[in-house]
């Protein structure tokens, strides 16, 4: 500020207590604080008003340490790719003890930047093989999930992907490719497909045949141990099965058996206050039971995946379409009719 402000900003208080104000009053009025314009009076007394040219702060950084801090820069920018890391490295080969934003303000000063190395690319979910058809039969999709409350117990759930029916469970103390190959095996002696397999394997051990005929279904899964293990592979494949792996990390290339573990600990929450495993495998059943047969599935057009399993899914959503489209006509009618009937105003 020039002094002739401060000088006739200090004059205007003076007059003002003169005139019997308060200082402290004067200086409110004034905008200015009280602090500041003691200060002044000190600085007028000694005939130093005017500022004086500003200098460098007493704890700034020497010459000698902002050469230091471009020589770090220029020795480790490939290595360490922060301000952070190179003010840290800077005291660890014991060159120069700065902060990270000291760093970080001597670079930009220079107009130095980091080289950051290009980051990957989002990945892309690998789709299903073309011979995998949307229907029932085709694409199966099995994962493991635990209860809160039964410890070291673990379900095996498997579901067709295409008609989100809940096809089995198998609930076990241990988490191997053995609990995964007792479960592909009930599930196809449920689903009837045991006679199919039992084909395929006559066919596959036939030398005459050179192009044999496609997996019979194709089987869903995360990068679990138990999934990826070698006794899963041999198992798998000699049931002519072919596997699809989800990109590691990503629970959403799985979404359809999560939204299947979701849905079922949210609509029945009993199951996490179960200890005991046999309680638990009598209550999935019976949770399975009404998941497929009674719960509207919204992903398959709100009908039940037993409905959309055996075949009734289309039936039941055109009986849907038509009986809207027959309630709108009757609603047309009924208030046509009654504003006919009504007496004119």
């Amino acid at each position: 500020m020039p002094a002739a402000t401060k000088q006739e900003l200090l004059r205007l208080v003076d007059e003002a207590v003169a005139g019997g104000w308060d200082h402290r009053r004067a200086c409110r009025y004034l905008e200015l604080r009280e602090g500041r314009a003691w200060r002044w009076r000190e600085l007028r007394a000694a005939d130093a008003l005017v500022d004086r040219r500003p200098g460098a702060a007493l704890h700034g950084i020497t010459p000698d340490e902002e050469a230091e801090i471009l020589a770090v820069f220029e020795a480790f920018q490939d290595v360490d790719r922060s301000h952070r890391k190179l003010a840290h490295r800077g005291s660890y080969i014991q060159r120069v003890w700065v902060s990270a934003s000291t760093v970080r303000r001597v670079l930009a000063a220079h107009d130095l930047r980091l080289r950051r190395p290009p980051r990957p690319g989002p990945s892309q979910r690998t789709p299903f093989p073309a011979w995998a058809s949307y229907r029932k039969h085709s694409i199966w999709i099995y994962d493991v999930t635990q209860f809160a409350r039964c410890k070291h117990t673990w379900a095996v759930v498997i579901m067709d992907l295409v008609t989100r029916k809940w096809i089995c469970e198998l609930v076990s103390g241990e988490e191997t490719s053995l609990q995964v190959q007792l479960a592909f095996t009930h599930a196809l002696e449920i689903e009837g497909l045991l006679p199919v397999i039992e084909a395929r394997q006559d066919r596959l051990a036939d030398p005459t045949i050179e192009n044999p005929a496609l997996p019979v279904l194709l089987a869903v899964s995360d990068n679990g141990p138990q999934m990826t293990s070698g006794s899963t592979r041999e198992f798998l494949a000699m049931c002519a099965i072919a596997q699809h792996f989800g990109r590691p990390g990503t629970p959403t290339d799985q979404a359809w058996i999560e939204s299947l573990f979701g849905h079922v600990k949210a609509d029945w929450p009993h199951l996490d206050q179960i200890r005991d495993p046999a309680v638990l495998r009598a209550e999935l059943a019976t949770v399975r039971v009404a998941y497929n047969t009674t719960r509207l599935h919204a992903g398959i057009g709100y009908v039940t995946p037993d409905d959309e399993h055996e075949g009734r899914g289309s039936a039941i959503r055109k009986a849907r379409r038509d009986g809207l489209r027959r309630a709108r006509r009757l609603r047309i009618d009924y208030h046509r009719n009654q504003r006919d009937q009504e007496p004119d105003a």
